[in-house]
């Protein structure tokens, strides 16, 4: 009844995207705020109700469900503001964004709830509940102990007000990102200041600038902009100094200054956020956000970080040393640091060199269709998972497939893919969408998100899942399939790894399956994907050569593995320096915020850092991660599941990689579970142990 009259609100059989439309946002979304608030008002009537009527299915379950129907459309709604963004819909959600935040923000901080909650939990149904339902329990106590459900009044009133005032200046700070990168090109019609560039770079810029209406076959033009598939082959081959440098600056300085501006912004948010901190009577925003991770403190984190920075930085010092010489031997020039718009093209050169490696050479063995249909094929041996194209039909403005079909799945834009997912016994687990490449109007990086978190109900039935991959890869130019990079290839393993927690979810607690894990646990399944794309076996499954058909050469392959170690310190090093500075931020310049921002994060990141000619801003103002998404506190985590997933993987090199005996094994304990038990104990019931520590360094040979 309510799916066509309001279309966000809508999923089955699809999603009718073409429907989704800016003026429906605040209409659709203030339904589903008058639903969820109808049935908040239903549990909140058994606040003086007799103990003995209060049971799981009135209180906890209640509550879950009472927000089902808001959280999803919101999430459509978020969705189409990272991959559609307008004028338009970029209004109506920052319309709702206030009124949606305070919404979920007052659950957690009203007193009746509160008081329901907490009624159930001391009575003696409570006592008897399942395993899994008393784990609901606990989360749900804590959820609301965090979120200030003891509080009085007057602090209450605050902490919504804060998190008010946070949704809207992240918001802004990841709008500022989109129209910076948006905003910046810079065009050529010399050719040869595009030596050095891969053909499929220069093809590419030639394409982006005849998609502007620049150049002609006479007098061609090339346009190069802060996209990654742009960006990054200009820093890594191009010969021309002044290329490089000038692209390099433009996203070094991304949003630091200028109309989009993120100076001030960022400066709020970590001041906010440490009120909020304090005001949940909390020592700093590093406590709210790790206590209930396996790092169980912000102390534990940045010990992590520090530790393993000491084991890398002989390696790390010796690598700097090392490229500075091999720029001197190759020049002629006396070994000293190096320009930071010279590192990757030099370390390009050096790993040439070294290993007689050059990535270019692999990219024609990963047109991007072949390695999804490998990836498939690779999930359906380890993990027995059937996975299935449906058709797909875009009906969105001069953006609309040609003809109609009622039985094909609605995207939002034609280069959108749809999939079913079927466990081995034919049970359809879930759905997702695909959505692998650039364009203006879309964030930058790759994510994974979810939809619907469906699963096993309690009467026997089961709601599918749904969810969406998205990324910003290598696109196809002149009717030439799309050729990725390795790292590209890595990049679709990892989302797809995420989409598999996701789709995989067996725990009947929506709120507790999936993704709906620890911070610090969330990237083991993704991290792990990555893994499959470095072996042999796994590899011949889709690394083929776009027109011959023939797997990786052995000495290619040969080389590649061993080049997987170059510079190895000096990459760890940079992830462990984004940690290191989320947590100091977050914990340290809040304690003195009049220091320079800039100036606090140079001189805390002097360890991390190579000596370099120029001095790099610190990536601060364009740190999405951090500072509009779900990383703040948390960025450490992608070290820390990177140590799970190494040690977790040589249980497949000792087993099999494509053993399906261990990937049931590992799909049953990691996958499947969710949230049900904790991590730990989840990692020890698939390895038989704790992680081993070291498992990382070993596996870059440091």
């Amino acid at each position: 009844m309510t799916s066509k009259a309001h279309p966000f609100l809508q999923n089955e059989p699809f999603i009718p995207w073409s429907a989704l439309l800016p003026e429906r946002v605040e209409p659709d979304i203030r339904f589903a705020l008058e639903n969820a608030g109808a049935e908040l008002t239903a549990i909140r009537r058994l606040a003086a109700a007799p103990a003995e009527t209060l049971s799981y299915a009135n209180t906890l379950e209640a509550l879950d469900k009472a927000t089902e129907l808001l959280n999803e459309a919101w999430g459509k709604v978020s969705h189409l503001d990272s991959v559609c963004n307008s004028p338009e819909l970029r209004k109506a959600y920052k319309t709702m964004l206030p009124e949606v935040t305070d919404f979920f923000s007052a659950i957690s901080l009203d007193p009746s709830l509160w008081q329901v909650i907490r009624r159930f939990s001391e009575s003696p149904q409570a006592a008897d509940l399942e395993p899994v339902r008393k784990r609901h329990l606990q989360e749900t106590l804590a959820d609301f102990r965090d979120a200030g459900a003891d509080l009085p009044e007057d602090k209450k009133r605050q902490v919504r007000t804060l998190r008010k005032e946070l949704a809207d200046l992240t918001q802004t700070y990841s709008e500022n990102v989109l129209d910076a990168t948006k905003a910046w090109e810079f065009i050529t019609d010399d050719p040869t200041i595009l030596s050095g560039l891969p053909p499929h770079a220069i093809a590419a810029a030639r394409q982006s600038a005849r998609d502007k209406g620049l150049g002609n076959d006479d007098k061609p033009a090339w346009r190069f902009t802060l996209q990654a598939p742009s960006m990054l082959p200009v820093l890594t081959y191009a010969d021309n100094d002044t290329l490089r440098e000038r692209v390099w600056l433009a996203y070094n300085r991304l949003c630091a200054e200028g109309p989009h501006s993120n100076s001030a912004i960022t400066a709020d948010i970590l001041r906010k956020r440490d009120a909020l901190a304090k005001l949940l009577g909390k020592t700093d925003y590093a406590a709210c956000k790790t206590e209930r991770r396996m790092v169980r403190s912000g102390e534990n984190a940045v010990r992590f970080i520090e530790k393993m920075r000491a084991k890398l930085a002989p390696a790390f010092a010796t690598e700097v040393r090392d490229l500075q010489a091999f720029k001197a031997a190759q020049t002629g020039q006396p070994a000293e640091p190096l320009q930071p718009w010279e590192t990757s093209y030099w370390a390009e050169r050096q790993r040439k060199a070294c290993f007689d490696f050059d990535e270019e050479a692999l990219r024609p063995y990963f047109p991007i269709d072949a390695v999804i249909n490998g990836l498939f094929q690779l999930a359906e041996k380890i993990f027995q998972l059937s996975i299935r194209e449906v058709p797909a039909i875009c009906r969105i403005g001069d953006k609309a497939s040609a003809g109609a079909d009622d039985n094909a799945a609605e995207v939002w834009h034609p280069s959108v893919r749809y999939y079913t997912l079927h466990d081995d016994q034919g049970k359809l687990l879930g759905s997702f969408y695909a959505d692998w490449h650039p364009r203006e109007n879309k964030r930058e990086g790759a994510w994974m998100n979810c939809f619907v978190t469906g699963g096993p109900r309690a009467d026997g039935s089961r709601r599918p899942h749904l969810g969406l991959i998205c990324g910003n890869l290598t696109p196809a130019v002149d009717g030439k399939p799309a050729l990725l990079t390795h790292r590209e290839v890595e990049t679709i393993f990892h989302e797809f790894g995420h989409l598999l927690h996701h789709l995989c979810g067996e725990v009947e607690v929506p709120s507790l399956n999936g993704i709906h894990v620890a911070w610090d646990f969330v990237e083991l399944p993704s991290q792990i994907m990555e893994n499959w794309c470095w072996e042999r076996e796994s590899l011949d499954l889709f690394a083929r050569h776009h027109e011959t058909g023939e797997p990786i050469p052995d000495a290619l392959l040969l080389q590649m593995r061993a080049a997987r170690k170059h510079l190895a310190a000096s990459a760890t090093m940079r992830q462990l320096s984004f940690g290191r500075m989320d947590f100091a931020l977050h914990c340290d310049w809040v304690k003195q915020p009049e220091q320079s921002l800039l100036d606090f994060c140079q001189k805390l990141l002097a360890d991390y850092q190579a000596t370099l000619k120029t001095q790099p801003l610190p990536n601060l103002f364009h740190f999405t991660h951090i500072f509009a998404g779900g990383y703040a506190c948390g960025y450490y985590s992608y070290k820390w599941a990177e140590v799970l997933d190494a040690d977790a993987f040589t249980r497949f090199l000792k087993e099999g990689i494509l053993n399906p005996t261990t990937g049931k094994a590992f799909r049953e304990t990691i996958l499947a579970r969710g949230n049900s038990e904790p991590p730990e104990v989840l990692f020890r019931e698939f390895m038989g142990r704790d992680p081993d520590p070291d498992a990382l360094l070993r596996r870059v040979g440091l």
